[in-house]
């Protein structure tokens, strides 16, 4: 069972780590698509931006010729506008003057009276001639003719001592991004999203919630860390869905712009989490059959343990009596004869044979000459109470007893002992004496001289001489 659950210990943190590695190389594999997405927008918002860099440069340029005042409406309109051609959702380009009113205007050549001064663009180059190109807040035109939203790219046109003299302005859009980000796949509930550096939304594709745009996120978490940081990817709780997402982030250019693709980590890990589920349920299949196979193997071998523990101590065993049989005996005497060979420690044997017991059988049957030998194996057993002791039946009706460590007066003790309790079992029904025992002694000492075929010769000689000296006595060898 300690190898089995090793091994099942073992499966499962091999399994885990696979399983690890796999959860890294998804989230890896995610990252580098988010990466790829984030450079292909990257990459396309700065062209655009530079392409309405370009027309707020050329308007500037062809603003500031001396000889441009002299040429015709329409030459002067050409002239103004030829860059803002080739800007994408291009909305209008106009350029004001130092009061913020318009002066110039793509779409006609006699401009609308407007003035702009309130706006944010107007008023960060009157305040800043080192703005450069600014980029604006999401707006509206308030007109029946167009609702949509737009954002302005502004640059200072300066006079000629550098003094403050208006701003060029193109505004574009926003469906812009959303034709950008419409040709992207990033799965269900992630999206993609275009920042400025103040935390203003510009665009997301798909909106998390109505009135995204134009919202202030700069106070966000998450926004926070995508400012401190600058590009890069990390997971964090999502402030607007409550879900974890892996976020992707990083600069366009030198420009004020960030863009943030947001994916739902539930869906980046989804293929994973299946995988995972399948690996875990066929590992855990796996662990149980094996603990289980594992179990009702150990069931079996301990049913054949204990079927051969019977064996061996039926083996073992007198079936009449209970004690220790022949061979028992002749194994273990063998056993404590080369210990106390060893040790030195006395070793000594009894032969116990029951006195008239052919004429106690005759007279009441086998029944009870079986029954009368289990008597006095009971009183054997009964006095040999040490471990290493053994008592076992010789044969027929004689008995030996194995007494380790016990030298012979110790030895008597006990032999008087089973003599004195065989001398006092009940009488059976219809004996006229009672059941007694002989018994002869042998004890072998560090100063015997005599083999173990010696030992058993004289504790046999000892329990002839008790038998013939009157029976239901002790007689030691060597002390006649």
């Amino acid at each position: 069972m300690l190898g089995s659950g090793l091994t099942v210990i073992l499966i499962v943190v091999i399994v885990a780590a696979l399983l690890t590695r796999e959860h890294a190389s998804t989230l890896q594999a995610a990252k580098r698509a988010a990466t790829n997405i984030t450079q292909l927008i990257n990459a396309d918002v700065l062209r655009n931006a530079e392409l309405y860099d370009l027309a707020l440069q050329g308007l500037i340029k062809a603003t500031t010729r001396d000889d441009l005042s002299q040429a015709t409406p329409d030459i002067r309109h050409m002239v103004q506008f030829d860059q803002s051609i080739a800007a994408p959702f291009k909305g209008e380009v106009l350029l004001l003057d130092a009061n913020g009113a318009v002066v110039a205007d793509s779409s006609t050549l006699q401009p609308t009276p407007r003035n702009f001064a309130n706006r944010d663009y107007f008023q960060v180059h009157k305040q800043n001639a080192q703005a450069g190109l600014f980029i604006s807040r999401p707006f509206k035109i308030r007109c029946d003719c167009d609702q949509v939203w737009r954002m302005a790219f502004s640059r200072r046109v300066e006079g000629p001592n550098g003094e403050f003299a208006g701003v060029a302005v193109a505004t574009m859009r926003l469906a812009y991004f959303d034709q950008l980000f419409n040709r992207l796949t990033i799965g269900n509930g992630s999206s993609v999203n275009l920042l400025n550096t103040r935390g203003i939304l510009l665009a997301q594709q798909p909106l998390l919630e109505r009135d995204m745009i134009d919202k202030d996120l700069s106070d966000r978490p998450n926004f926070k860390r995508i400012l401190r940081e600058g590009e890069g990817s990390f997971q964090a709780i999502s402030t607007l869905s409550g879900t974890e997402r892996l976020y992707t982030f990083t600069r366009v250019g030198e420009l004020p712009l960030i863009v943030v693709v947001a994916l739902a980590s539930e869906n980046v890990f989804a293929p994973w989490q299946r995988a995972a589920r399948l690996t875990s349920g066929a590992t855990g299949v796996l662990c149980i059959g094996l603990l289980w196979l594992t179990w009702m193997l150990r069931r079996e071998l301990r049913r054949r343990y204990r079927a051969e523990q019977v064996l061996s101590e039926l083996a073992a065993t007198d079936a009449l009596t209970g004690l220790a049989n022949r061979r028992t005996l002749d194994q273990r005497l063998r056993l404590e004869w080369d210990r106390a060979q060893r040790s030195t420690e006395p070793l000594t044997l009894l032969m116990i044979d029951v006195d008239h017991f052919k004429a106690f059988n005759d007279r009441h049957g086998h029944h009870g000459g079986d029954e009368a030998l289990r008597t006095v194996a009971q009183v054997i057993g009964g006095n040999i109470r040490r471990p290493a002791d053994l008592a076992a039946r010789y044969g027929g009706e004689e008995f030996a007893v194995v007494l380790p460590d016990t030298d012979a007066k110790g030895a008597w003790v006990i032999a008087e002992h089973i003599r004195s309790g065989v001398e006092h079992l009940p009488r059976v029904a219809g004996a006229e004496q009672p059941i007694t025992v002989s018994i002869g002694m042998s004890t072998w000492g560090k100063h015997s001289r005599i083999s173990l075929e010696a030992l058993l010769l004289s504790a046999d000689q000892a329990l002839y001489e008790a038998k013939h000296t009157g029976r239901n006595r002790i007689v030691e060898a060597g002390k006649r």
